[in-house]
């Protein structure tokens, strides 16, 4: 997910919006962190702790494709590549 972000905020219109873009990164990039580093604790406790943390990242991610479309920063074409995608992967929660 978090290479599928990259690779469209650089070629859209967020690839200028900077503060947007790069909150829209972080928030993918720290999606697949906290779920290696929980995993990496070694305890189930830890690793459901960074799984919630994780979940709440997706959140913010889903939350910040959302302004970025309504903005006009990304595309309805990309923004749909990016959601389908975060479908996919269960990253829409609940």
């Amino acid at each position: 997910m978090a290479i599928l972000v990259y690779e469209i905020t650089s070629k859209t219109k967020l690839s200028r919006d900077y503060g947007l873009r790069d909150q829209i990164q972080r928030a993918a990039v720290s999606v697949s962190s906290n779920i290696a580093e929980g995993f990496e604790r070694g305890t189930r406790q830890e690793f459901i702790q960074f799984l919630y943390i994780a979940r709440g990242s997706c959140g913010e991610l889903r939350s910040q494709l959302f302004i970025a479309k309504e903005i006009g920063c990304l595309g309805n074409k990309e923004f749909e590549e990016l959601y389908s995608t975060m479908k996919r992967k269960n990253y829409l929660g609940r």
